[in-house]
């Protein structure tokens, strides 16, 4: 509908009338109620915009309040709503009522609160609106596929959307930064569908790196993302996030099975192809939409949707088809665990050490959950993937290498041992991490691994995942210090809004790709609530 940002048509802007302005703004504590402030060289002006919460698959409802402080504010608004990245002119506009309706593609329009806008000649409507000394004006657009019905009270959505965000967002105690910690479950909240399903980031074909045709289309829920989101929000008592992923990803399991996809679309049906709109794209970027990941097959997924079935377990909420899917999955990881697939990083196909380790880690958990019989066989199918794994994914050096054939080292290979694949203590973890360390490890930020000679930053931004990763095995090996120290790094990186993405531009200091990525927040979590604790409490 509003796609500038790759260079599609669209737009609704409430913008200071004066010609000189400072912007600013902030989330409202505990949601996704966005708060902006203008500062002119006379006054400053406040407007609250939100999505109206809780959504409504059928409608959506954008909600923008302007404040006036103790003197008249004036400010210039442009609606131009376009169906399709801009291909949709805005049409048929008419006002009644006070009230202008109209029709972009296949959506019906309605927008009050400016009753004394003009149709521009590219169809927007403008207005200049003054809004008195304090008092407020609301400005409601409505968009949907069915005929809209009766017109929204703005007072009452407002109110609605206020008591849901305090309502879903628990408050936070005990983490090394509660109030981020609280907006970044938010954030997860706001990504998530009412179906559980929750899409990895809100944007699309924001560039990683200049030129290079690394931009992706991140508005799917991604199984292995859903894990992470489920039991980073439960180690800090936010169950009704640990419940959407559990519904997601149990539904995708014993639906698909051994057919079981990286991604879904939000109502679990299939990823669409990659194709592109035709649009300029962001600067350095292109654009694209749908994603390639409908193409592949991602081991570790498995081992982390056993890992989230047994934090619920663990949690005493497994629903009552949990088990069956725990038996699908690990009949998939059976069948699977030594043919090629894509891995974490969704590259070409090779047997990952990874992936098979992430599956040593999910059966080892849901193993202490499960009867003696079941415990103990899934319990020697681990140790046997592990065997197998050492024998062509160990390095001469003692640490783990990518695949049998790359013997770079891989800050994913962090993950295994913090989830349990193997003790902290065993040489191969620790001379992983001294690797990952030496070889990844810059400025306090952390690299996915080597793609080519010379500086890391090179070839891609440093990895948020992979820092905060690396703070959690920091702890795990009894080095809070050092621990403390990437996890303040890396939660440096938040932008302006305090929303993650996916790398950062360490020498420029700069967000890279699409944002806000739900797994950073999610590590993030995590991080800032298992540094509070012990190592020993941790296991």
């Amino acid at each position: 509908m509003f796609s500038h940002l790759i260079g599609g048509g669209g737009i609704y802007a409430v913008t200071p009338t004066a010609d000189a302005f400072v912007w600013g703004g902030h989330y409202e504590d505990g949601s996704l109620i966005w708060r902006n402030r203008w500062t002119t060289p006379t006054q400053r002006i406040e407007c609250r915009d939100a999505l109206a919460y809780p959504g409504d698959a059928d409608k959506v409802v954008l909600l923008r309040r302007i404040i006036a402080g103790d003197q008249d504010v004036q400010v210039h608004v442009v609606l131009n709503p376009r169906h399709g990245f801009g291909k949709h002119a805005f049409t048929r506009a008419a006002l009644k009522d006070g009230t202008w309706t109209g029709r972009t593609g296949p959506l019906h329009v309605r927008w009050s609160g400016a009753p004394q806008a003009t149709r521009s000649d590219n169809g927007s409507l403008t207005a200049t609106v003054t809004v008195k000394a304090g008092h407020r004006l609301d400005l409601v657009l409505e968009l949907s596929e069915q005929p809209l019905e009766d017109p929204i009270d703005a007072d009452e959505a407002w109110r609605t959307t206020e008591a849901s965000w305090s309502m879903i967002v628990p408050d936070v105690t005990g983490t090394l930064a509660d109030e981020d910690v609280r907006h970044s479950l938010a954030v997860l909240h706001g990504l998530t569908t009412r179906g559980g399903g929750m899409v990895a980031g809100a944007t699309m074909s924001l560039p990683e790196r200049f030129g290079e045709n690394r931009n992706y289309d991140y508005r799917y829920a991604w199984i292995r993302d859903q894990c992470y989101a489920g039991q980073a929000a439960a180690s800090v008592g936010d169950f009704a996030l640990l419940d959407d992923a559990v519904t997601f990803v149990t539904g995708r399991l014993l639906a698909d099975g051994k057919d079981l996809k990286p991604a879904y679309t939000t109502d679990g049906g299939p990823v669409p192809d990659e194709e592109k709109l035709g649009l300029p794209g962001y600067p350095g970027g292109t654009d694209k939409i749908g994603n390639w990941v409908n193409q592949q097959f991602q081991l570790d997924a498995l081992g982390e949707a056993l890992l989230l079935l047994a934090c619920t377990a663990g949690h005493d909420r497994l629903p009552p088809d949990g088990w069956k899917a725990v038996e699908l999955a690990i009949e998939v990881i059976r069948a699977k665990q030594g043919q090629p697939e894509a891995g974490i990083w969704e590259l070409d196909d090779q047997v990952w050490t990874h992936s098979r380790l992430s599956c040593v880690a999910g059966l080892r958990a849901i193993a202490d959950h499960a009867g003696t019989g079941r415990g103990a066989d899934w319990s020697a199918l681990a140790d046997t993937i592990l065997a197998d794994t050492a024998q062509s994914g160990l390095h001469p050096s003692g640490r783990w290498q990518r695949t049998p054939t790359d013997d770079r080292v891989d800050s994913a290979l962090l993950i295994p041992a913090v989830r349990g694949a193997l003790p902290a203590d065993d040489p191969r973890t620790i001379a992983t991490l001294d690797a990952v360390l030496d070889e990844l490890g810059g400025t306090g930020f952390m690299y996915r691994f080597r793609q080519s000679p010379g500086p890391l930053g090179d070839s891609e931004g440093a990895f948020l995942l992979s820092g905060f990763m690396t703070a959690l095995a920091l702890h795990q090996q009894g080095r809070p210090v050092e621990a403390a120290r990437w996890f303040e790094r890396n939660r440096a990186a938040r932008g302006t809004p305090g929303v993650f993405s996916e790398e950062y531009d360490v020498a420029q200091r700069q967000m890279r790709g699409n944002l806000p990525q739900a797994f950073v927040d999610a590590l993030f979590i995590e991080t800032a609530s298992t540094l509070t604790r012990t190592p020993e409490e941790t296991t």
